[in-house]
């Protein structure tokens, strides 16, 4: 097994590419970020299937309301010059598409472990055509220009956003005493726009290592990370954490990866049904992405697994008792779509459920995590 998730791993940027070039050949019949045609309709999720590389819409904002059972939140959107001032800081709310990704400290994560105040960034898509659900609304009805995106494909802190792209910022002045930090953004070595201040607080840690640091310490021409709350409200921000070395980010990630592991180990790796052998009685799942890599190292042909009906906010019933066990008998690779771990099993459970049926979703536990009763909150039976 070990083997074949190498195998996969050293395949994922080549599929990738390979899917980006065949996206690339194909004549866009709809509106990106990256073209922003507005005679084309921004691209319309279909249900059951992974979304095209690049179809998603981006847009930032600061995190002021979350229920990260039901995987919903809202955020105060950033100000933008495509922007109105008359439309400056409105809410959207939106929820995780059910293969959506959530990232914090560079690691995989829960809605429930970022803290309100957090600025994000996010990857959306505009909403169903049949969701009637009344929009957010506030000063005179009015709504914000995103406010129809409220399917979130990716979420991520500050740290995460710029860790994926291989950015961290150059310190370039320390005001100690009227609390800012001048900064400018690197990549590969290289500026990238122009030098930006941001306001430091009496309350911003600072971390080197796994110990806490003085404002003091902050030396120009070191390159930093940052996480940052307050953003475009009084220019780009209030800074929250400072992490001023690698060994300090590394320690973030590691944790929150921890913290990640424990999580899906206790309530299965989520995926949706592709297919269904009614007569043979094997599932055919596809996981998502979004869960660390490590953790399909449990996923072992030939071993017991349990699966669980969930729904699309990935809450199941009562686990413990519900979920059907049965010998995993395939581990296959597919390929790598946005949304997609590019991990596909076949099982089959001892007895099939109403809730297996293609496009439906459930949450896998291999036979190792031990299977424990979720908090009375988490579990839709009894509601």
């Amino acid at each position: 097994m070990k083997r074949y998730l190498a195998t996969v791993g050293s395949l994922i940027g080549p599929l990738c590419l390979i899917a980006s070039a065949a996206i690339a050949d194909t004549p866009i019949a709809f509106r990106t970020d990256a073209d922003l045609d507005d005679k084309l309709p921004w691209f319309q999720l279909v249900k059951g299937e992974f979304p095209p590389a690049g179809s998603a819409h981006y847009f930032a904002g600061e995190l002021t309301k979350v229920d990260h059972l039901e995987r919903s939140f809202v955020l105060r959107v950033d100000r933008t010059d495509r922007q109105n001032r008359s439309h400056f800081d409105l809410p959207v709310a939106a929820k995780m598409l059910p293969f959506g990704s959530i990232y914090y400290h560079g690691a995989p994560a829960s809605l429930a472990d970022i803290p309100l105040g957090t600025h994000l960034h996010g990857l959306f898509y505009v909403k169903d055509p049949s969701d009637e659900t009344k929009p957010l609304e506030i000063f005179h009805n009015r709504r914000s220009y995103e406010v129809d995106f409220n399917r979130c494909f990716r979420i991520e802190d500050d740290f995460s956003f710029r860790e994926r792209q291989s950015q961290l910022w150059q310190v370039d002045e320390v005001n100690a005493e009227g609390k800012k930090l001048s900064v400018t953004l690197i990549e590969d070595g290289k500026a990238i726009g122009s030098p930006q201040s941001f306001d430091l607080t009496t309350t911003t840690r600072i971390w080197r290592g796994r110990s806490l640091a003085s404002l003091d310490s902050l030396t120009p021409q070191e390159q930093i990370q940052f996480n940052i709350t307050w953003a475009t409200l009084y220019g780009p921000g209030r800074i929250l954490e400072i992490w001023a070395d690698e060994d300090s980010r590394k320690a973030a990630s590691a944790y929150q990866k921890e913290k990640h592991q424990l999580y899906i180990r206790e309530r299965g790796i989520p995926g949706w049904i592709d297919a269904v052998d009614n007569q043979e009685r094997i599932l055919t799942i596809t996981f998502f992405a979004g869960v660390d890599w490590d953790l399909f190292g449990d996923v072992l042909e030939g071993d017991q697994a349990g699966v669980a009906v969930a729904t699309e906010s990935l809450l199941m019933f009562d686990p413990v008792n519900d979920r059907k066990r049965g010998p995993i008998l395939n581990v296959m690779q597919v390929p790598v779509q946005p949304g997609s771990s590019g991990v596909q099993i076949q099982v089959k459970p001892d007895l099939l459920l109403e809730g297996f049926r293609p496009q439906r979703i459930v949450r896998v536990y291999p036979s190792r995590w031990p299977v424990v009763a979720l908090p009375r909150e988490e579990e839709l039976f009894g509601r």
